[in-house]
């Protein structure tokens, strides 16, 4: 029997946060007006005997279900989300084939998503009055102290307790202009945390090409342009020259960074050039009340500036004027579980529908980025010299097949170090494994610790005695004897971090060794902790993982040392070659940023790779452009649409049975063709995490278009499929084959 819809004056059409991927319907509150009703605001509803947070996406007046619950209680007065962000949040869920509710949620920060009030953080505002607004500037010469106030309310508008605070002006001054009849104040939306006060700093000269590159991006129109600049070219002055056009203009600038780390240093230095403009970090580093404070103040308008990670690109910015994406081409910007989406790709979207420019930065652009420039979909612009006086680093190579090492050292290679910090000069080596060694084995019986959960050995971390897994975080003590012969002959095979700062310590007695990776900056701050001795100029020498290679500019560092560039010239990933020139570049590319002369020593068992030889001898973009010439061979992105539809379960049986009547399932509704081809179910390069065997399909087509529908209609078949230990997840425009 079929249902007869239900009408009714309003209908909450809201995004609830469960894996489905539909909207729900519920009546408004009981005794809520439906006049302060609004898409964009939160409620609490019922759903399936808990209690949720979703966001209204739209009021009709028809439901096609015969029943309704009404939701439980209207949170906001006002709408969160505005017309244009609830449009991009939408796309975003149907691009990505993802739940309208989780993409939502993931919009929200923590405290907001937990049904904390919006006006928990209202500031007081002071404005003019409608007297206030009829002076003219120099009306109080005679009180200097209020005479200043009275012009910065008149020439930015109204201004917060907070910002007040900041910019000197007393609540004496204040009370003065009220007593006056001339100011009042009113309760408003946040304003970010104070940032620490930074030192005014003039913008520098720019070059020929910084000139050439702002004048091509214009600010009153949307463009996507891609600006490929060698490392040191000057490319972050660009993005503060664009910002400070757009902040002319009366509008906000979104900067994403690709790691919290860099975050400190871009705040400091933005800080510096725009002082008394309104600043909003977001990144996961942030407690819970600040980073919901920074949100409200970047979606109510108040921010000027909005610096932040992956997730801010879904932050609603009812000004925007500028998006900017620095190191485009890194890996963080695509988000791995939950909604999987990309940062960098919705950036272009995002300023398509504010009609704003896009600017993609990076020394080592993504092949995708790059493709898209060179078919002529991007803007194509270059920095192709260092700033200042600074020289490309001279780059050697150090074989080191049959060669006696030093814990993964060649003898030159630490002559030139200790060479360098002799000089008073820095040194930075690049390790990509953290701990003290990849494995730790038994010389009687080969026994090598494994992690019981995933397919992968345990690291050893010697401080803390621990053996740990880095895909799952499973730790144990360090072993004394072997558990399965009980010989104490246990070795540590391979290098990392750990290990290497050990031995640097030990050979280099009197200069400080710093190292850097996820273990040393695990707290707050850490990491520009860590790097201050560096900024200041002493002699020391720089050790870490990629961490490293990241925006740092250290201008007393004239040595890197690359101590094994092979590991991603044989991956099974077809991507790792990518990554591997990328990361090779940007090390690289810390040296001799000032006035002192860079060298680089790369260690490799295998000097005469062509992919190495390449990239050495003519630099990124051939190695990349050959990388791309490959990828069209191999019919694979960003020549081709990629999409992963993925499996995972403690069984590994049913994660391929599913998969394969997933297959079954799509190739009934498209047959696979030259246009629209399959592969799979194969095992994930990772197999097992976590204790669940993972497996995926792979769909390449011709175009995006061909790979939607299909993705939606695996969607519908797959929610209904019963069994629930079972984990499936859409990964469009995959980025990880592990």
């Amino acid at each position: 029997m079929q249902q007869q819809a239900v009408k009714h004056s309003v209908i909450l059409r809201l995004a609830v946060p469960v894996p489905l991927r539909r909207l729900f319907d519920y009546l408004p509150p009981e005794g809520v007006d439906s006049a302060a009703v609004a898409p964009g605001q939160r409620f609490w509803v019922p759903f399936g005997g808990r209690k949720l947070v979703a966001v209204l996406v739209d009021v009709v007046s028809e439901s096609p279900l015969a029943e309704l619950k009404p939701a439980l209680e209207q949170i906001d007065r006002e709408p969160l989300f505005d017309r244009r962000s609830r449009d991009f949040l939408n796309w975003a869920a149907g691009y990505y084939q993802a739940p309208a509710g989780e993409i939502y949620a993931a919009a929200l920060p923590a405290a907001l998503r937990k049904g904390k009030p919006a006006d928990h953080w209202a500031e007081q505002w002071l404005e003019l009055t409608t007297d206030g607004k009829g002076l003219p500037e120099t009306a109080l010469a005679r009180a200097p102290k209020q005479q200043s106030l009275l012009q910065l309310l008149l020439s930015r508008g109204r201004q917060s307790r907070t910002q007040l605070k900041a910019l000197g002006h007393s609540s004496t001054i204040v009370r003065a202009l009220a007593e006056r009849g001339l100011v009042e104040w009113s309760a408003g939306p946040t304003v970010p945390p104070p940032l620490p006060p930074a030192e005014p700093t003039p913008p520098p000269e720019l070059n020929e090409e910084q000139r050439q590159v702002l004048a091509a991006v214009a600010t009153d129109r949307f463009s996507a342009t891609l600006l490929e600049g060698t490392t040191g070219s000057g490319k972050t002055e660009v993005y503060l020259r664009l910002m400070a056009q757009v902040l002319a203009g009366g509008r906000q600038a979104l900067l994403l960074v690709p790691e919290i780390g860099l975050t400190p240093q871009t705040l400091r230095r933005i800080a510096a050039r725009f002082p008394g403009h309104s600043i909003a970090a977001l990144h996961s580093g942030l407690a819970e009340g600040e980073r919901a404070q920074a949100w409200l103040s970047a979606a109510a308008g108040q921010a000027d500036i909005v610096i932040g990670t992956r997730s801010a690109i879904l932050t609603p910015l009812p000004r925007l004027g500028a998006v900017i994406v620095d190191e485009e081409h890194d890996g963080s910007f695509k988000q791995q579980d939950g909604v999987r989406y990309s940062a960098r790709d919705l950036a272009v979207v995002l300023g398509r529908n504010a009609g704003v420019p896009v600017l993609l930065g990076s020394a080592t652009p993504s092949l995708e980025s790059l493709h898209n420039a060179l078919s002529g979909r991007y803007q194509h612009l270059r920095l192709r010299q260092r700033a200042g006086n600074a020289r490309p680093p001279q780059i050697h190579v150090v074989p080191t097949l049959g060669q006696p090492l030093q814990e993964g050292f060649a003898p030159q290679v630490l002559r030139h170090i200790g060479e360098t910090l002799a000089r008073g000069e820095q040194a930075l080596v690049f390790i990509n494994r953290r701990g003290f060694a990849p494995a730790l084995a038994c010389d009687d019986c080969g026994w090598l610790a494994d992690c019981p959960y995933c397919s992968s050995k345990l690291t050893m971390h010697r401080r803390q005695r621990q053996l740990r897994c880095h895909h799952c975080d499973y730790r144990r003590p360090l072993l004394d004897s072997c558990p399965q012969c009980h010989s104490r002959s246990l070795s540590a095979l391979g290098g990392g971090t750990e290990r290497s700062e050990d031995f640097l310590t030990h050979t280099f007695r009197d200069f400080p060794v710093i190292r850097v990776d996820r273990d040393t900056t695990a707290s707050k701050q850490a990491l520009d902790r860590l790097l201050a001795p560096a900024r200041d100029g002493k002699p020391c020498l720089l050790l870490g993982t990629q961490m490293l290679a990241k925006g740092h500019h250290l201008p007393r560092v004239t040595l890197v040392v690359i101590q094994d560039a092979d590991g991603g010239l044989f991956s099974a990933d077809f991507r790792a070659a990518e990554r591997t020139g990328q990361l090779l570049e940007q090390v690289a590319g810390r040296a001799g940023r000032g006035d002192l002369a860079g060298r680089v020593l790369v260690q490799s068992r295998y000097p005469e790779h062509p992919l190495l030889q390449l990239l050495l001898e003519k630099g990124y973009g051939a190695y990349a452009r050959q990388l791309l010439r490959d990828r069209a061979v191999a019919q694979l992105p960003p020549l081709r649409a990629m999409a992963l539809v993925r499996a995972e379960c403690e069984e590994p049986r049913w994660a391929e049975e599913f998969l394969q009547q997933a297959r079954a399932q799509m190739q009934a509704l498209a047959p696979p063709s030259p246009e629209l081809q399959y592969l799979g179910p194969v095992p994930a390069l990772l197999e097992r995490k976590s204790g669940r065997f993972r497996f995926y399909v792979q769909i390449t087509a011709e175009k995006r278009g061909q790979l939607q529908p299909l993705l939606a209609r695996f969607c519908q078949w797959a929610e209904g499929y019963k069994n629930r230990r079972l984990r499936w997840a859409v990964d469009m425009d995959a980025q990880e084959l592990s």
